[in-house]
């Protein structure tokens, strides 16, 4: 593990790092020798990401229990007077509808409101550290999203690949808004699509998607530390100079073409105010 001086070391949350390109991405950072806080869902998994990095600083939280997200951000605001980079990573793609104990769609609340709610509980935190948010979005925004701000949650008409759509993409509008409301202020956000990678990605979902990530395709993706190593790149990379904040990057080397409605800058603020009503949030 490489050592660094304690001025260059940084402090990297990574959430939804008990497997795949989240626990890679952790391995990773701790071996060019930053400090890493791995956040899984799974007690067992986590702490033996947490073994492997060589860390004692993990969490557990489930972000289908909002209950769980706002502990963790008592948890890291205890730990972290620095966060150099919150990665919301947690996420994936889900049969349905389910409805969660808050009362919202798994998928939404899963891949989108959770991230979005430990985001703004560790806001005064990133500010004070001029962080950087980096959300793990997908191509699925493009392919699949179609954001309707009066049917954010699909009890009625859920289809899994419509549902993990919107969410990207709604991911991808909260990091263009963080940029827009405190870009000035030194936060940096960002999103981007990891790459397909083989992973357990929807594993827990149906049709094509289920097909193609759980096949034997999935034998001829790039193993999880591709997908790890362009999270890194956001979560170390220097705003203005390695990445745009307030973008979507296909990869980690170009900013990347999506859906549409990703400029619709009444959407943007439609959501915003939306998801802060939702989780009854001021400011």
């Amino acid at each position: 593990m490489t050592h660094l001086l304690e001025a260059d070391q940084r402090t990297v949350v990574v959430t939804g790092a008990s497997d795949g390109i989240g626990a890679a991405a952790c391995l990773q950072l701790a071996r060019a020798g930053h400090r890493v806080v791995v956040v899984g869902r799974s007690l067992d998994k986590t702490k033996a990401v947490a073994a492997q990095v060589g860390t004692e600083e993990w969490f557990t939280a489930d972000f289908a229990k909002l209950d769980d997200v706002r502990r963790l951000a008592d948890k890291l605001r205890a730990t972290c007077p620095r966060i150099d980079a919150l990665c919301n990573n947690a996420g994936g793609m889900f049969t349905g509808p389910v409805r969660t104990v808050d009362g919202f769609e798994r998928t939404f609340q899963v891949d989108y409101l959770a991230g979005f709610l430990l985001t703004h509980l560790l806001l005064d935190v990133l500010l004070e550290s001029k962080g950087s948010v980096v959300n793990t979005s997908s191509v699925g925004a493009r392919m699949f999203g179609q954001l309707d701000l009066n049917n954010l949650n699909h009890f009625d008409d859920y289809a899994s690949d419509r549902a993990y759509g919107d969410a990207k993409l709604a991911e991808i509008m909260f990091a263009a808004a963080l940029h827009q409301r405190y870009g000035s202020q030194g936060l940096a956000a960002v999103a981007f699509h990891p790459g397909v990678i083989a992973t357990n990605f929807a594993s827990n979902a149906g049709g094509f998607m289920r097909w193609a990530y759980q096949s034997i395709g999935r034998h001829f993706m790039p193993k999880p530390a591709k997908g790890g190593a362009v999270l890194v790149h956001f979560a170390l990379g220097m705003p203005g100079r390695d990445w745009e904040s307030g973008r979507y990057y296909n990869n980690h080397r170009r900013i990347g073409r999506t859906n549409p409605q990703a400029a619709d800058q009444a959407l943007i603020d439609g959501l915003w105010d939306r998801s802060m009503g939702m989780l009854g949030l001021d400011g």
